[in-house]
């Protein structure tokens, strides 16, 4: 049971990470129509522009600080570039943006180098959060903080004890993951901000009869977009590493989270997040082989198909292309995704 609990919290922790991430994304292409390549990159900067700024003053001013930097980056270039070709369409958008990404990666290098760096959480979020004892005498319980070195030792064998113990660094990811949410959700729907930024995707015209500046407002939503990946950023990169690899490693996924939550649907990608997190996880986590779940559904190869290497692949081994067969499923099935309400 604490194997399937823990396996458990560490699927919602990575699928609220690429919620971080996805929820900017989303934002950007929600309001203004523009899948930004260049979203993971923003992610990779906030993780690089913490760890600096974490040299100097600390974390805590680095959590901070990371986000309204790339925030800033992201503002300035919808402002002196995607804005230039808004006009010429979706591809010259795309183009833009890739290459933005080919950039970031090449300056990151340059900065920081072509090897990850020491970004270490603080000392507040070292050790695990909680831990997960199960013992055959008196049962699964929860303590807060490491648990002590005799309990998890029986004194008697014929007791069975396993601590499970849960990272606080996780722990706090899915915190700030699930403050997010509620402060985007608060902020498009219970807003005078939120309307004007709705309203200026539908009624561009409307939006500034009334006397607001659409520009601007679309460039501080693809600012904020970039703030939240760079706020993904600071988390994930204390979190697991900071390197720079880590925005290829996230920047499919993301786009896949985004197409099968629904194009522009904030819950949606939610959803798909935990979904894709989860699944992965569980997939690491099990191990099985093909050859194991035939024997348990009651098949049983010949020795020729035995010792066939598709037969051989185990759950981990695949785990990286599930959120991929996940998304060619929800196209083929449900092309505007979970809960979107666009077909691209």
């Amino acid at each position: 049971m604490e194997f399937f609990t823990i396996s458990l919290l560490n699927g919602l922790s990575y699928g609220l990470l690429l919620f971080m991430l996805s929820s900017g994304l989303t934002l950007i292409f929600s309001m203004m129509g523009v899948l930004n390549f260049a979203h993971a990159s923003f992610y990779m900067l906030g993780a690089y522009v913490a760890y600096s700024i974490a040299r100097i003053t600390g974390f805590w001013p680095g959590i901070v600080l990371a986000p309204l930097v790339v925030a800033a980056l992201g503002a300035l270039f919808e402002r002196y570039c995607l804005r230039r070709v808004h006009k010429f369409g979706h591809v010259p958008e795309l183009l833009i943006t890739f290459g933005l990404s080919a950039v970031v990666l090449e300056l990151v290098q340059l900065v920081w180098g072509r090897t990850a760096v020491e970004f270490s959480p603080p000392d507040a979020l070292r050790g695990p959060a909680f831990t997960i004892v199960n013992s055959s005498a008196d049962g699964m319980h929860l303590l807060w903080g490491a648990a002590p070195q005799a309990m998890c030792a029986a004194a008697d064998a014929a007791v069975r004890v396993v601590c499970s113990p849960f990272p606080a660094t996780r722990g706090f990811m899915m915190l700030v993951a699930l403050l997010m949410l509620v402060a985007l959700w608060l902020l498009l729907t219970r807003t005078r901000i939120g309307l004007i930024i709705q309203s200026a995707l539908t009624h561009p015209e409307m939006v500034e009869a009334l006397g607001h500046n659409v520009p601007r407002v679309f460039m501080l939503v693809f600012g904020a977009g970039a703030g939240l990946a760079g706020l993904a950023g600071v988390i994930g990169g204390s979190t697991f590493v900071t390197e720079p690899a880590m925005a290829a490693t996230v920047g499919s996924v993301i786009f896949v989270v985004v197409v099968v939550g629904g194009m522009g649907s904030l819950a949606g990608a939610f959803l798909a997040s935990l979904l894709i997190g989860v699944i992965q996880t569980f997939a690491v986590a099990m191990d099985y082989s093909m050859l194991n779940l035939l024997a348990a559904v009651g098949i049983v190869p010949g020795p020729e198909a035995a010792n066939h290497s598709l037969v051989k692949l185990t759950l981990a081994q695949v785990a990286p292309i599930l959120p991929y067969l996940f998304l060619v499923l929800i196209l083929i099935f449900r092309p505007k995704g979970l809960l979107g309400t666009r077909e691209g």
